[in-house]
């Protein structure tokens, strides 16, 4: 066999592979695809720095170069069997089994996932063998471009069914069906002077489609909030079950919350704030009967994730919020439900699509990350950022520096800024709305032309001021004065 036939009919005999395995996979559970499956194993696999370093690189595109990464590296394997097997089936063939026991691997141990999801890699890999020594045999006949022709759109087909097939689920629909969702207890009024968006911060509320996002799975969950329920457990007098429709028939309150990722490098971009609507845990939980000696929430995502918070601290804060701005919460935040917690980073507390709550100890169970080199209680630290003059910008005349500070749940009590080493001076603050959310800032300055260089620290209303090491974000969140050079024309 000519070597580019060779390459060919391995490459095609692994995208068949795959696409079968995504098709079987859209009727047993999105996640037990093969690709998708090993894709997620090498994220719970991937140590806490790399991680870490993906997500500052990468943003929120992280997870789209992973499933690149694989996709090139699994071509150049279907490439190298394919050469292998230039004399016999038997090699392709054997690197096809091979592939199969690593899916096979991959889905067994997810988490959210049902005993029928092993037909995905068996199916994958029963297809990838069938194709290869099937393209093989073709290959070795004059005209065979006819059939690799089919083949390879057969396989493209299965792919796209597949994923069709897979978000079939109405998530919209339910969402839309849910109506207007009215709290009994509103937020208060966001005052007109709580951010400073014309001198460059961030608007106070943040829209759902620019909420940041970090999601440790590879695809979203879809769950519609019929289907939905949530188990409150373990160390409780009263096990209970509740639907979508038995906690929004509780008394719902609205609070305006910021939630901050430990990933947050200092001056990054991962803080949001939104105004939640939902149930509160406490309210949850003492309706259950906490048991003596408890001290651990252990919430659990459909799609795996765990999360670990501190129990003393969630009966006082924190809800189960099925409402975001107004509405249902977005499916890539949490639809139908989710946990926000003011105060703490989300690894140990903002479980999305939440599906079970156990009341247990931190001696018994370890959230998703904690094996990983994180710290088990994360508080948020007190931080801030300049959003205005940008890195290396350019500004002209009077220079107005402005940015954001936060400190949950102590509040911030003030953003001092210094300019080249200079004193510190202090800011003027925006409206204070509530110790659980952020706080914009600003200063307008008379400065010389030529570079400047701007750090910033906040502080909290503990009397903390921020630390200025920079640290790594490994263990429990990073801090530091951020600083931005830029030039007065």
């Amino acid at each position: 066999m000519k070597p580019a036939k060779a390459a060919l009919t391995g490459l095609i005999a692994l995208v068949a592979a795959l696409a079968a395995g995504h098709l079987v996979a859209a009727f047993v559970g999105l996640s037990a695809s093969p690709y998708l499956a090993v894709g997620n194993a090498a994220i719970d696999l991937t140590p806490s720095w790399l991680k870490d370093f993906a997500v500052t690189t990468f943003g929120t595109a992280d997870k789209l170069v992973l499933l690149s990464g694989m996709a090139l590296v699994l071509a150049g394997i279907g490439v190298g069997a394919g050469l292998a097997s230039r004399n016999s089936p038997a090699p392709g063939s054997l690197v096809a089994v091979l592939l199969g026991f690593v899916g096979v691997a991959a889905v067994v141990t997810r988490p959210d996932v049902g005993q029928l999801a092993v037909l995905a890699p068996v199916a994958s890999t029963a297809a990838g063998v069938y194709v290869f020594r099937y393209l093989h045999k073709e290959a070795e006949e004059s005209d065979s471009r006819r059939g690799f022709l089919i083949t390879a759109g057969l396989a493209v087909f299965a792919g796209v069914a597949g994923q069709l097939f897979g978000n079939r689920t109405d998530v919209e629909g339910s969402r839309q069906a849910i109506g207007d969702l009215t709290p009994k207890t509103k937020a208060p009024e966001i005052p007109f002077n709580a951010d400073f968006v014309k001198d460059g911060t961030p608007s106070f509320i943040t829209s759902g489609k620019d909420f940041y996002r970090i999601d440790t799975a590879l695809s979203v969950p879809r769950i519609r909030a019929e289907e939905w329920a949530l188990r409150v457990h373990g160390m409780v007098e009263r096990p209970m079950v509740l639907t979508f429709e038995e906690i929004r028939g509780k008394d719902l309150v609205e609070e305006t919350v910021t939630l901050t990722c430990v990933s947050n490098e200092v001056g990054g971009p991962y803080i949001s704030t939104a105004n939640f609507i939902g149930v509160k845990i406490g309210d949850v939980l003492r309706e259950a009967g906490v048991k003596a000696g408890a001290d651990q929430l252990f919430s659990t995502s459909d799609d795996g994730f765990t999360a670990g918070s501190p129990l003393d601290y969630v009966l006082e804060n924190g809800l189960i919020a099925i409402g975001m701005n107004g509405e249902p919460l977005p499916a890539e935040h949490g639809f139908p439900a989710r946990l926000v917690v003011p105060g703490l980073y989300g690894y140990v507390s903002a479980t999305k699509w939440v599906t079970d709550l156990n009341v247990t100890t931190f001696a018994k169970e370890q959230g998703y990350w904690i094996p990983r080199g994180w710290a088990t209680r994360a508080p948020i630290k007190t931080s801030s950022r300049i959003d205005r003059p940008k890195r290396m910008g350019k500004v002209q005349g009077k220079t107005v520096i402005a940015g954001t500070a936060w400190a949950q749940p102590r509040g911030v009590a003030k953003v001092e800024i210094r300019i080249d080493g200079g004193p510190w001076q202090e800011t003027e603050l925006a409206a204070d709305v509530s110790d659980s959310t952020w706080r914009m800032w600003k200063i307008e300055m008379d400065l010389s032309q030529g570079s400047h260089t701007v750090e910033c620290r906040a502080t909290d209303k503990s009397g903390f001021t921020q630390d200025q090491a920079r640290l790594d974000p490994v263990p429990d969140g990073a801090t530091g004065w951020h600083s931005v050079t830029f030039t007065v024309e």
